[in-house]
C-alpha cells in the first residue's frame, strides 16, 4: 500500500482510540465529580505503527488483504493505583460487554504471568467506529495494569528493542527479579490501600472546597463587591494556613449564601448604589 492507502486503512483505528480514550476518561472524571474513588489512574492510546503492524502480520500468516485480523492496531492502555483497581475495571468493561463494546475474550497475565514476569490484564474487543463510509466494526486491544506493572513493562520493551528481542540471560533474570519486587511492590500497597484512599480523597475534597472559595470570591469581585470579597479573602488566607476542612467548607458555604443573597436582591431592584471602592 501506498501511503495514501495506509492514511485511509489506519481512519477508523484512529477515531477508535480516541473515543474509547474519552469513554474511559469519563468514567473517571464523573467519579471524581461524585467524590467517589476512581479505579482509573488515566489512560493512554496508541495507533500501531506499520513495521510493527507489518512484523506482527508476518508472525502470525496474515496476508496484506486480511490486515483488519491483527487485534491490536488500536490499543488502550489503562493505568490503576492498585490491582483491586485492575478487577474493577475489568467490571466496568463487562457492564459494557454488548452496548458499546463486545468482548471478544481476555487474557490475565496477572496470575498467571508471563515465564518473562509481564503482567498486565488483556481485553480484546469489537467496537464500532461510526465512518463517513457507515459502520465499521474493529478490533481493539485493552491493556489494565497497575503503575508498578508498567513500568517494568516499558523498561522490559526498551530492552527488547535495544537487543531486537534476544535479551541475554543475565539481563532476562535480573527482569524477573525486577517483575517480583514490583509486583512486592503492589502486594504491600494493596495491604495499606484504604489508608492512601482516605488521605488522596481527603486531599481531593480539599482542594475542591478551595477552588469554590476562590471562585466565589473571584464572582463577587466580578460584580463589584469589593469590600465583601476582600473580607472573605483575608480569612480565607487566615484558614488556609490552618487547614482546618470543616472552616473551610463552612466558609464556602457563607460565600455561595453571600452570592445568592445579592443576586436575589439584584433581581428585585434592591441594588442602586454601586458597591465598588
Amino acid at each position: 500500500m501506498d501511503d495514501r492507502s495506509w492514511e485511509q486503512f489506519f481512519i477508523p483505528y484512529e477515531q477508535a482510540v480516541e473515543e474509547l480514550k474519552v469513554k474511559f476518561r469519563s468514567i473517571r472524571k464523573e467519579l471524581k465529580k461524585r467524590n467517589e474513588y476512581s479505579p482509573i489512574e488515566f489512560v493512554t492510546g496508541r495507533i500501531k505503527k506499520i513495521s510493527s503492524l507489518l512484523e506482527k502480520a508476518n508472525k502470525l500468516h496474515i496476508p496484506m488483504d486480511r490486515l483488519e485480523e491483527v487485534e491490536d492496531i488500536t490499543g488502550i492502555r489503562i493505568m490503576c493505583q492498585f490491582v483491586q483497581d485492575i478487577h474493577r475495571v475489568v467490571e466496568l468493561i463487562h457492564q459494557r460487554n454488548g452496548k458499546d463494546m463486545t468482548i471478544v475474550y481476555e487474557k490475565d497475565y496477572i496470575n498467571n504471568q508471563k515465564p518473562s514476569g509481564y503482567r498486565s490484564h488483556h481485553m480484546i474487543i469489537k467496537y464500532p467506529v461510526q465512518t463517513s463510509l457507515g459502520e465499521k466494526e474493529i478490533l481493539a486491544e485493552i491493556q489494565i495494569r497497575t503503575l508498578a506493572m508498567n513500568f517494568w513493562a516499558t523498561i522490559e520493551h526498551s530492552l527488547s528493542y535495544k537487543y531486537e528481542k534476544n535479551i541475554p540471560d543475565d539481563i532476562k533474570e535480573r527482569l524477573r527479579t525486577a517483575a517480583e519486587a514490583a509486583y512486592l511492590l503492589d502486594t504491600e500497597m494493596s495491604e495499606i490501600r484504604d489508608e492512601i484512599r482516605d488521605a488522596q480523597q481527603m486531599f481531593e475534597y480539599k482542594s475542591n472546597i478551595v477552588s469554590r472559595i476562590l471562585q466565589g470570591i473571584e464572582i463577587l469581585y466580578q460584580q463589584g463587591f469589593v469590600i465583601e470579597a476582600t473580607q472573605f479573602q483575608n480569612r480565607f488566607r487566615e484558614m488556609r494556613a490552618q487547614g482546618d476542612v470543616r472552616e473551610l467548607r463552612q466558609l464556602s458555604r457563607t460565600i455561595q449564601a453571600k452570592i445568592q443573597e445579592f443576586k436575589t436582591l439584584a433581581s428585585a431592584g434592591c441594588f442602586l448604589v454601586d458597591k465598588k471602592v
